[in-house]
């Protein structure tokens, strides 16, 4: 009779271990949530902060468009040019009309003073184009940028804050 009830007490014992086992996976699965669900809200806490900050810089940069927008310059319009393209293959010819916004009059009187030089800038920067170049809105972007740059090293202040193009046509000949 006592070894039976030193039998029965063994499996006691296993079983108590089993459910100390338990009560650990348990403890352990709990402890993981909990530290999971802290580093998931730090995680949430953090980005939302930077989304919030990028929203305010292009809630800014909307602003600060809207108020170039609001001060526009002085036009000038520079006129009609027609130029040959330097493509190769076939003779295609250029018809651009330019027009120049300038910050303020003394940019103006300046311009008007330099015309003839302003004008052969533009015209030598035509030629160098292909109508490969020019076909495509990332081109005509560039091109007003390069006009631009080339009549603000022309005037000792700079002064072009944009170019703009009312009439731009390319004709085969």
């Amino acid at each position: 009779m006592a070894e039976e009830e030193k039998q029965e007490q063994v499996p006691a014992e296993g079983e108590q271990q089993q459910g100390g086992g338990k009560k650990k996976l348990i403890l352990l699965v709990v402890l993981l949530l909990v530290l999971g669900g802290g580093g998931f809200a730090a995680y949430k806490f953090i980005f939302a902060k930077n989304q919030k900050v990028s929203q305010e810089k292009q809630a800014q940069k909307i602003i600060e468009e809207i108020k170039a927008t609001e001060n526009v310059g002085i036009m000038f319009d520079l006129g009609t040019f027609t130029v040959n393209l330097a493509d190769k293959d076939i003779e295609r010819y250029l018809r651009i009309s330019i027009i120049l916004e300038l910050k303020n009059q003394k940019v103006q009187q300046e311009v008007e003073k330099r015309l003839p030089e302003i004008k052969d800038a533009i015209i030598t920067l035509l030629l160098t184009k292909r109508s490969s170049d020019l076909k495509t809105p990332e081109g005509i972007e560039f091109l007003k940028e390069e006009i631009a740059k080339r009549v603000n090293a022309i005037l000792p202040l700079g002064g072009v804050k944009n170019v703009y193009f009312t009439d731009f046509i390319i004709q085969t000949g």
